[in-house]
């Protein structure tokens, strides 16, 4: 049985389409699913990037796109009344929920929900104290541990090398985004392509420009 663990951050909607979508792409094959929030933000920070929602046209067709996408998945989606927005207590009252800080499907679910499904602010203060009331967390999700357990989280994930959000690693390889879900479930079946040169053929590839900054 193979362990895929699941990089993910609430303030991201193609998360929210990957999480719905995740169970139907894994139908039929033996594994577990460990989820981990992270902050996207610094891991954008790390690499030096912009988020979809911070340059103004990408915003415009990343909402579109999401709308599209949730609608051919049949899949709730309403956008908040903000957003970026600050994700930080939303991430350590999932991490809370879990001694380990992996929180299970159903906490993850809740907290997706209370962000693309209402339509209302995210990150309201009032909002999160009746979600924190629902999910009843084991943890003070304020404490130090839950702080350095996101903090960690989201380091690992810089540490693989990944740069978004929502991101799979199942052995060694990395699995970026909701559309990457077919590439996923075709590994985990043991597609032999995964054993030829393609998946390594990046690595065979100079950079022939590079912008300067």
């Amino acid at each position: 049985m193979k362990t895929i663990t699941f990089y993910l951050d609430f303030i991201s909607p193609y998360a929210w389409l990957a999480f719905n979508a995740l169970p139907q792409a894994l139908q039929g094959i033996s594994h577990r699913v460990e989820h981990r929030p992270v902050l996207f933000g610094a891991m954008l920070k790390h690499h030096g990037q912009l988020g979809p929602a911070e340059i103004a046209s990408k915003r415009d067709w990343t909402y579109r796109q999401v709308l599209w996408l949730a609608h051919q998945q049949g899949l709730e989606l309403k956008l908040p009344a903000a957003h970026p927005f600050n994700p930080l207590g939303l991430l350590r009252l999932a991490v809370a929920c879990d001694a380990q800080g992996t929180p299970n499907r159903y906490v993850c679910e809740q907290v997706f929900r209370h962000v693309w499904c209402s339509g209302q602010d995210a990150a309201d203060t009032e909002r999160l104290a009746v979600l924190t009331a629902e999910l009843q967390p084991t943890r003070d999700m304020a404490s130090p541990e839950v702080k350095q357990a996101l903090q960690a989280n989201t380091e690992q994930a810089i540490a693989l090398g990944l740069f978004g959000v929502p991101s799979f690693v199942v052995d060694d390889k990395v699995f970026w985004g909701q559309d990457a879900l077919p590439m996923l479930r075709a590994y985990l079946l043991g597609d032999p392509w995964f054993d030829g040169p393609d998946w390594d053929a990046v690595n065979h590839t100079t950079v022939g420009v590079r912008r300067n900054t």
